[in-house]
């Protein structure tokens, strides 16, 4: 009971309810004062204005936001106006729907805002449809006072803003802690679940994305910001999260460990392990409990059950050398030590939010350059060629467009010819539902058919127990709330609600409310039908023929990560900045591939080309990321030696590796490669290192030298981790090449 409680106030002090508070007082004031002055006959034409151009209210910079609710504004007037005029003439109106729907839909390519925007224009449409006024004077009132109604919203979402100026960035920091502290317990986990490590990836596939999307957004939000004078205190506060928790998700990015090396090292020992996977279990609880206190203002939990685990972490080190004995515990120790190094940093990371959360003054300072900062954006173009580059067949927007161009005027027509009483509903759902892949608008439409029968159901048990208007018109408002509140948290729920609003507020001008619930169910489910039939059988855009670009450029930033950690390690005071940025790339390119493969397991199976070999090509791809950020991550955070002749030998092999990789789709090879023999040469003199120190330190041990000095160690340290993840990542790009020359292979023989 005290669980849900918490979750209730986490809801109610959530952006997302806000958000729905917010469309909720733009939707009320107007009809309210309208209806005080005498004024109500206008009151529809500006809350169907204010309801249109909430979408594109998103959390970003302001800049954009305004931006974005001002073209939406427009777009819907315009839209809105050519609809209504050409309602009286059916092959007018069918071209209308037609370039209309193209053209708005097509939008999207310009990224999620717009996409946003684009839905305002779709659903402005619809809507026009069953607007009923036949004069030109009152087609210009209503797309007028639409107008009206829009503007009326940006200043509510201004109203809002200055009241809650933080709200919509401690929900993304609050759902980014929340994230990284499901990421970090899942990839706990991968350390001893042996059986259960494919499940688990996949799982954090997910997380990754999400991370991603979530500090990108932060990223505009807050790193904009700053180009602002007077920033203020708060938003310092912020950005010294944000910073930290991309620390944290690089950490534990860097410790995609060698689990078969693992398995064979540890053996029948695994219980050693137990204490890492203790601290990173408590240190993921400890992120999530953080994510809840940035919205709930309690106090902070203390840290001593994370100092207790650190403690077993590094007890369980000297544990292992006591019970397996030097010289064959040495290996595992490096592995462990190795382990609680990375922990220890991400512990030092979850304690600077803490200090920022209790406002201690000396937390820390922020040090990226504002001339830096801009670096890290990823800036969406907004330039006439993405829309030139996107009109092909080969686009999947573009094939989307003209999917639902099609499944919209099939609507249409369907409705017209079977004289439907709200064909509206039809294609509403049919917009609603509709999505580029197959998958997502099959679980879109399942969810909204199920939610729909539930608001039905609550409905009718609504109307059999009151027939009072009173009631129905605080039930519409009130769901109206909530379901924007939960519409991208759970939109079968927010389904349901909306249901309940419409037929509710239909029922106070239809006193018939039980014919309102059953054309709303009928209508639901013939636009759910279409959409999905249209997704699978018109320019349908499977997956796995859409991966290839997504592919190419995460061996692309693989190779741009790989070459800047090599230049990290040659000069690291200098290449600190470069190295970061292709960092991000790198795990932006990841995530997207991550989402790509997540889109295909919702295909139907049958779609699912090369299903196999897909998910060990984006497996190779994430654990070479990983592999690359081990060592970016211990050479930022160690003092190290210079990089050796063997380092850059195998970086040069493994770069030609992945080169070929990319190359292989387009018949080319790489003209520079470096010859096998030689790579091997390296990667023995590499392990040798290791294993000449590994020798001294014996040597020492057998004098009665068995202190350990931080130099030795760190120089074992060095050298065990360099040899091995070098050689790790060689096997890693040769294995990926194969993979990538045998999908490419596959490829050629679909297509013959």
């Amino acid at each position: 009971m005290k669980e849900k409680l918490k979750q209730l106030e986490l809801f109610l002090k959530s952006s997302s309810f806000d958000r729905g508070i917010r469309i909720g007082f733009g939707i009320a004031v107007p009809l309210a004062v309208l209806y005080l002055l005498g004024y109500s006959e206008y009151a529809p034409a500006v809350i169907i204005g204010a309801f249109l151009n909430a979408p594109g209210d998103i959390p970003g910079s302001t800049k954009r936001k305004v931006n974005a609710i001002l073209v939406s504004i427009g777009l819907t007037m315009v839209i809105t106006a050519i609809i209504l005029f050409s309602k009286p003439f059916l092959p007018l109106l069918l071209v209308a729907l037609a370039m209309i729907t193209f053209a708005v839909s097509l939008l999207s390519v310009y990224g999620f805002r717009a996409s946003l925007v684009s839905f305002s224009g779709l659903l402005a449409m619809v809507i026009a449809i069953a607007i009923q006024k036949e004069t030109a004077y009152d087609i210009l009132v209503q797309v007028a006072l639409m107008g009206v109604g829009g503007l009326w919203y940006l200043v509510v979402s201004f109203i809002f803003q200055k009241i809650a100026p933080v709200k919509d960035q401690n929900q993304l920091l609050s759902d980014t802690l929340l994230l990284i502290g499901e990421y970090l317990k899942i990839r706990a986990k991968l350390l001893t679940k042996k059986t259960k490590r494919d499940e688990h990836l996949k799982q954090s596939f997910v997380l990754q994305h999400q991370i991603n999307e979530k500090q990108e957004t932060l990223r505009e939000t807050l790193l904009t910001a700053r180009k602002r004078s007077g920033r203020s205190h708060y938003e310092e506060k912020q950005l010294l999260i944000l910073l930290s928790s991309i620390n944290i998700f690089e950490l534990i990015e860097a410790k995609h460990l060698d689990y078969k090396m693992i398995d064979a090292i540890f053996g029948e020992h695994k219980e050693f392990l137990k204490a890492s996977k203790n601290l990173s279990k408590i240190m993921g609880n400890h992120l999530i409990r953080l994510s809840e206190l940035l919205i709930q203002n309690d106090k902070i939990p203390n840290k001593d059950s994370l100092l207790s685990a650190l403690a077993e972490a590094n007890e369980s080190i000297k544990n292992y050398l006591d019970t397996v004995k030097l010289p064959e515990a040495r290996e595992g120790a490096l592995v462990l030590k190795n382990l609680y190094d990375y922990q220890e940093q991400l512990l030092q990371e979850i304690r600077v939010i803490r200090r920022v959360m209790a406002n201690v003054k000396e937390a820390s300072k922020v040090s990226l350059k504002r001339q830096d900062s801009s670096q890290f954006l990823t800036l969406q173009e907004y330039r006439l060629n993405v829309l030139v580059q996107n009109f092909s067949l080969d686009s999947t927007m573009f094939r989307h467009s003209l999917r639902l161009t099609i499944a919209i005027v099939f609507a249409y027509l369907l409705g017209f010819l079977f004289d439907i009483q709200n064909t509206y509903w039809i294609l509403l759902t049919v917009i609603v539902i509709m999505r580029p892949s197959y998958g997502l608008t099959k679980e879109r439409s399942k969810d909204r058919i199920i939610g729909t029968l539930i608001g039905a159901a609550i409905a009718v048990g609504i109307v059999l127990l009151t027939q009072n208007v009173v009631v129905y018109a605080v039930l519409a408002f009130v769901s109206l709330v909530f379901a924007f509140a939960l519409i991208q948290q759970n939109y079968k729920f927010a389904a349901a609600l909306i249901t309940i609003s419409i037929i509710f507020v239909y029922s106070l001008i239809n006193p018939n409310a039980f014919e309102v619930i059953q054309y709303r169910v009928i209508d639901t489910i013939i636009g759910a039908t279409i959409a999905v039939v249209a997704n699978y059988i018109l320019l349908p855009s499977w997956e796995a023929n859409n991966l290839k670009q997504v592919l190419l450029n995460a061996l692309k930033m693989n190779k741009v990560y790989l070459l800047a950690t090599q230049e990290l390690y040659q000069h690291p005071s200098e290449h600190k900045l470069s190295y970061s940025l292709a960092r991000k790339e790198a795990f932006l390119a990841i995530s997207n591939l991550n989402a790509a493969f997540q889109r295909l397991t919702q295909d139907p199976k049958s779609k699912q080309k090369e299903f196999q070999l897909i998910y060990e090509i984006v497996t190779l791809n994430q654990t070479m990321v990983s592999a690359i950020a081990s060592i970016g991550n211990f050479i930022s955070n160690h003092q190290t030696t210079p990089a050796s002749i063997e380092f850059n030998v195998l970086i040069k092999k493994i770069s030609n590796t992945l080169q070929m990789s990319f190359d292989s789709f387009d018949d080319t090879q790489i003209k520079k490669k470096v010859a096998e023999e030689v790579a091997e040469a390296a990667e023995e003199k590499l392990l040798g290192k290791y294993q000449q120190l590994s020798n001294l330190r014996d040597e020492n041990i057998r004098l009665g030298h068995t202190e350990l000095d931080i130099e030795t160690l760190h120089g074992l340290q060095e050298a065990y981790l360099i040899a091995n993840h070098m050689t790790w990542l060689k096997s890693l790009s040769e294995n990926l090449q194969k993979a990538t020359e045998r999908y490419r292979s596959a490829i050629v023989e679909d297509q013959q």
